[in-house]
């Protein structure tokens, strides 16, 4: 089993010594994410400064860019990392992709399929001179000219890993990409029921086995030094898990416990603004469900015990910080790779 964090900083400045940190610590990823910053800048420094670790984006949202600025960013990336960078891509969902980003919503499964397969052509034309003639219903390429052409690079087998929760996007992980991030709000039942059946459809499809493709998460883990800690640990964990369980696009993972009521009451709560009162409707058996709960010293080998078996390469829920969080990573890394 892989360990990952999550490559967070409050500014680029601070890139580099975290990157360098984590690797040193043993990490054998750091992912960024599309939130309050752009996900390449970070790992473009991060690649600069380190030798080992895997660098991802966790993801970057697919629709706002082509797949041509896409091809540009992860082919530079993968030269100066030396081979050790994941593009991975996410749909977001339809009010952000609409309201936030201004770009139109529309057949979200097969456009991500298009674009995974058109950033292949283009990366096959850039490294081996092919022509480029990609034709589909959402993108087309068909004009490259050298000026345009960046070139062959020393690592052109760029893995690709997806994003997503239903059934369509699951499939098209197992089809097409290196690897599939599973999201933080899941349970082993609904992995072992809805998820994993549908990937193994899709690898089935383009004769692939489970060892062509990593399955990747975040975990929620609640933890301290003492029981005290662990319980003021609980409700950070209880409100992050209310706010993701308010979408109803995560609605199955609830309803595979019985709990789909759940879902519509925090969707309501949300439409009234009720963002405080989230929290009180995730009960202690939830948490247990959706978090792994543990002290310091323990929490590694719960989770290990957890995921082993199920997920390639997890991280915490929670971004590590150099030195305030050495021990604790540091047991779980032990703990996890056994």
């Amino acid at each position: 089993m892989k360990i990952d964090t999550a490559l967070l900083a409050s500014s680029l400045a601070e890139v580099p010594h975290v990157a360098k940190a984590a690797e040193a610590l043993g990490f054998d990823g750091l992912w960024t994410a599309e939130a309050a910053h752009d996900p390449f800048f970070p790992a473009a420094l991060a690649a600069e400064h380190t030798q080992r670790v895997q660098l991802g984006t966790a993801i970057a949202v697919a629709f706002p860019r082509s797949p041509m600025v896409f091809a540009h960013i992860a082919w530079d990336l993968q030269a100066l990392a030396k081979g050790r960078f994941i593009l991975g891509l996410g749909t977001q969902v339809k009010g952000h992709n609409e309201r936030r980003y201004s770009v139109k919503w529309e057949a979200p499964g097969p456009r991500l399929r298009e674009m995974i397969l058109s950033l292949r052509a283009i990366w096959d034309c850039w490294q081996n001179g092919t022509r480029l003639n990609f034709r589909g219903e959402h993108y087309n390429f068909t004009l490259m000219t050298p000026f345009f052409a960046p070139g062959p690079i020393d690592h052109p087998k760029i893995p690709i890993y997806i994003a997503g929760v239903n059934p369509y996007m699951c499939r098209l992980a197992g089809e097409l990409c290196e690897g599939f991030h599973v999201h933080p709000l899941h349970s082993i039942k609904h992995l072992r029921e809805t998820i994993f059946p549908n990937i193994e459809r899709g690898l089935a499809k383009a004769g692939r086995s489970r060892r062509d493709i990593e399955l990747a998460s975040t975990v929620f883990v609640i933890t301290g030094r003492n029981r005290d800690e662990i319980e003021a640990a609980k409700a950070p964990v209880r409100q992050q898990i209310s706010f993701y369980a308010s979408t109803r696009t995560y609605s199955g993972v609830l309803e595979a416990h019985g709990w789909g009521a759940t879902c519509e009451r925090l969707n309501e709560k949300v439409a009234k603004g009720d963002w405080g009162g989230l929290a009180a409707e995730i009960t202690d058996e939830m948490l247990d469900t959706f978090a792994v709960m543990g002290t310091h010293a323990e929490i590694g080998a719960k989770v290990r015990a957890k995921y082993s078996g199920v997920l390639d390469r997890i991280g915490y829920y929670m971004p590590y910080r150099p030195g305030a969080d050495d021990a604790i990573y540091r047991q779980a890394i032990e703990a996890l790779r056994g």
